[in-house]
C-alpha cells in the first residue's frame, strides 16, 4: 500500500489503486474502495486542518519564544566576556579557547540531536533542549574556575545547537512550506529586535559593574530559557519523522555530497559574522581615521535593518531558483562591501568625516547582503532536506553558524588586521566565489533528489 503525501511531507491517505487493491483482496469489491477513499479523504482533511490551525498558531509561538531568548541572550551577549575576566578572573585567551572548544562540540552534536527530534518528535526535544541550555546557563552563576567554566560552555554551545536544528524541525512539522521562508524571516527580525532590547539590558550591568549586576543578567538569560521552553511546550505536537523503507541509514545526510557542499558554502558566507562584532572594530580602531563611537553606530544600523526589512527582503525568494540567485547576489555585494571597508582604511588623510561615510556605505553594502543570504539559505536548507530527516539536516545545515564562531574570529583578525587591504580583497574573492558556486551545487543537489 502506498501513501501520498502533501506539501508538508504528510501522509494523508492510500493510492487508489492501493485502495482498490485491498478491497479487492477483503472482498470488499466496490465498498472497500468507496469505504478507504472516504478514509483517506477524511484523514487528508483532518490534516490539512491541523495543519491549518498550526500554521496559524505556530508562528506567533515561534515568534514569542524568539524574541524572550534574544533579549536573554542579548544582555549575556554584551556581559559576559567582562564577567569571566573581572569577575571570576579568567584571561581572556582561557575564554576564547574554552568557548572555541565548546563551538567546535556544538557543531558535531547538532547533526545527533537534530536526528534525535526527527525520531522522538521536534516539540519535546525542542522543550528538552531549551531547559539544558537553561540549566548551563544557570551554572554560570557559581562557576569560579576554568574546568568548570569549559564543561558548562561546552554544554551551552551543545544545547543551543541542538535546540536550533529541533527548533527548525518543529517549524517544518507545523508550517507549510510556501510560508517557512516568510516565517523565519520575521523570526530573524524579532531576533534582532531582542538582542537589541537585551544589549540594552546588559549595558545596565556594565554600567553597575558588580558581580550582582553581571548574575543579574546570567539568570535574566536562564529565565528567558525557561519560558522559551514553556512556549513551546505549548504549540501542537508534530509528529516524529516515520522512516521509509529502505530509506538509508539513520544519518543519512553525512553521506549527502551535494548537501554537504551547499553546507560548506554557506558556512564559507558566514564568515560574515565576525565581522561586525570583531573585525570592524578592531579595524576601525587601528586603521582608519574614524572616532571610536563609529562601531556602535554601524551595530545600530545593520541591527535595525535587519529588524525593519528581513521580512522585505526575503518576499522575492519562493523556491529553489530565486534563493539560489538571492545567494549569488549576497556573495556579489558582500565582495562589494569588503572593498568598501578596505578603501576605509587607505585615505586617512582624508578625515574622520570622509571615514564615517565609507564605512557606513560598506555596512549598507553588508546588511543588504545578510538579508539576503539569509533568506535564500533557508529556502535551500529546508527545500532540499528530506521529510523525514529535516532535523538532522537542518543540524548539519546549520554548523555553519558554530564553524563561524570558531574559526571566523581568528581567520578574519588574521586577514584582515594582519594583512590589511589586501586581505579584505581576499575574503571579498571568498564571498563572490561562494555565492557563485551555490546555484551549481543547489542544480547538483536537485539531481540527486
Amino acid at each position: 500500500m502506498t501513501n501520498r503525501r502533501n506539501a508538508g511531507g504528510r501522509t494523508y491517505g492510500p493510492e487508489p489503486d492501493a485502495l482498490e487493491t485491498d478491497g479487492h483482496v477483503r472482498g470488499e469489491g466496490a465498498r472497500g474502495e468507496a469505504r478507504g477513499a472516504a478514509d483517506g479523504e477524511a484523514r487528508g482533511n483532518a490534516d490539512g486542518g491541523a495543519r491549518g490551525k498550526a500554521d496559524g498558531r505556530a508562528p506567533r509561538a515561534l515568534v514569542v519564544a524568539q524574541f524572550v531568548n534574544a533579549v536573554g541572550d542579548g544582555a549575556f551577549y554584551v556581559s559576559s566576556a567582562l564577567y569571566f575576566t573581572r569577575i571570576v578572573g579568567l584571561s581572556a585567551p582561557q575564554i576564547g579557547a574554552g568557548l572555541a572548544v565548546a563551538w567546535a562540540v556544538g557543531s558535531v552534536a547538532g547533526v545527533p540531536l537534530g536526528h534525535l527530534a526527527d525520531r522522538r518528535g521536534p516539540r519535546g526535544t525542542a522543550v528538552l533542549l531549551a531547559l539544558a541550555t537553561a540549566a548551563s546557563v544557570g551554572s554560570f552563576l557559581v562557576i569560579r574556575s576554568f574546568v568548570p567554566f569549559l564543561c558548562a560552555a561546552v554544554a551551552y554551545a551543545t544545547a543551543q545547537s541542538g535546540l536550533a536544528a529541533a527548533r527548525q524541525a518543529l517549524l517544518a512539522g507545523l508550517v507549510g512550506p510556501a510560508a517557512r521562508t516568510r516565517v523565519l524571516a520575521r523570526l530573524q527580525a524579532v531576533l534582532n529586535g531582542g538582542l537589541a532590547v537585551g544589549a540594552a539590558l546588559g549595558g545596565l550591568a556594565l554600567h553597575a559593574g558588580t558581580r550582582t549586576a553581571y548574575l543579574a543578567v546570567f539568570a535574566l538569560d536562564a529565565v528567558a530559557f525557561l519560558a522559551c521552553a514553556l512556549v513551546l511546550a505549548r504549540l501542537p505536537a508534530a509528529a516524529p519523522a516515520t522512516r521509509t523503507p529502505g530509506g538509508g541509514p539513520g544519518l543519512a545526510v553525512l553521506r549527502d555530497r551535494p548537501y554537504a557542499l551547499l553546507a560548506l558554502l554557506n558556512a564559507l558566507v558566514l564568515l560574515r559574522m565576525p565581522l561586525l562584532s570583531l573585525a570592524l572594530p578592531l579595524w576601525i580602531v587601528e586603521r582608519t581615521a574614524a572616532p571610536g563611537w563609529t562601531v556602535s553606530a554601524l551595530f545600530v544600523l545593520n541591527t535595525c535593518a535587519v529588524t525593519l526589512f528581513q521580512v522585505r527582503a526575503a518576499r522575492s525568494v519562493t523556491d529553489l531558483a530565486t534563493a539560489a540567485r538571492a545567494v549569488r547576489w549576497s556573495g556579489a555585494v558582500m565582495c562589494a562591501a569588503c572593498a568598501v571597508f578596505a578603501l576605509s582604511g587607505i585615505g586617512r588623510g582624508a578625515g574622520a568625516g570622509a571615514a564615517v561615510a565609507v564605512l557606513v556605505l560598506g555596512a549598507v553594502l553588508q546588511v543588504l547582503a545578510e538579508m539576503r543570504h539569509s533568506a535564500g539559505s533557508w529556502q535551500i536548507g529546508f527545500a532540499l532536506a528530506p521529510d523525514d530527516r529535516i532535523g538532522q539536516y537542518q543540524g548539519f545545515y546549520g554548523t555553519g553558524v558554530p564553524v563561524a564562531r570558531t574559526l571566523g574570529p581568528l581567520l578574519v583578525t588574521t586577514l584582515l588586521i594582519g594583512w590589511g587591504v589586501p586581505g579584505w580583497l581576499l575574503l571579498g574573492g571568498v564571498f563572490l566565489v561562494a555565492g557563485t558556486a551555490t546555484g551549481p551545487a543547489v542544480r547538483w543537489a536537485e539531481a540527486a533528489r
